[in-house]
């Protein structure tokens, strides 16, 4: 039997933020170490990849830690080349995203070992949607994608065989003929871009349950 690895992606250089959001302080630890965390609840193993110039440094709840590239994609496969060959699920998760829980990393990988290529955490759209040459979109259609994502492992390495580029890796799996699963995301899993994001974190944090604690 395989085993489940999580790419924890934290090699981003944060612009909007202003600084490395995935090393600020969130409640009584790092905001990385949240997503360590809740990965670790589910894996065999965690790769967190990160910027260059922390590479060098081990990290609590990671088993490896590995430089990033200058896109998220090529993030993705520095993470993906430190994943065991005999991995049959492979997570990939922003770790930016410290609100994801331990249940719906539980919930995508059990998706893909009942024969799923990819699966995807999605919410609906709520607001009211908008081409700026179209006018309003059913948002009906649409939802929001988050990670955790998770994949057969095989699938995922045939989609980063090559060197494309795409905001997650589900949209790279469909490229390949690859097929994808929506299962519910939730609307506190929000992605810290801001930072004011911190501040909501926070007041959400105690809501979180997270499984078992890195070790």
């Amino acid at each position: 039997m395989g085993s489940v690895w999580t790419i924890v992606v934290a090699a981003g250089s944060a612009r909007r933020f202003g600084q490395h959001k995935q090393y600020q302080p969130l409640g009584d630890r790092r905001v990385l170490d949240w997503s360590l965390q809740a990965a670790r609840s589910v894996s065999d193993g965690v790769v967190l990849v990160v910027p260059s110039e922390y590479a060098e440094s081990p990290e609590p709840g990671a088993d490896r830690v590995v430089a990033g590239e200058d896109t998220r994609s090529g993030s993705v496969r520095a993470g993906l080349d430190a994943v065991p060959p005999e991995a049959t699920v492979v997570l990939v998760h922003d770790g930016a995203r410290p609100l994801a829980g331990g249940d719906l990393f539980e919930a995508v990988v059990a998706a893909v070992e009942q024969g799923a290529d990819a699966v995807v955490p999605a919410i609906p759209v709520t607001d009211t949607v908008r081409s700026r040459t179209d006018g309003v979109v059913d948002r009906a259609d649409l939802v929001v994608v988050q990670t955790p994502q998770a994949f057969d492992a095989a699938v995922l390495r045939a989609a980063h065989a090559g060197s494309d580029e795409g905001t997650d890796d589900a949209s790279l799996v469909e490229a390949i003929g690859g097929t994808v699963q929506l299962v519910s995301g939730t609307p506190t899993n929000l992605k810290i871009t801001y930072p004011t994001d911190l501040l909501l974190a926070e007041a959400l944090l105690p809501g979180i349950t997270y499984g078992r604690a890195a070790p």
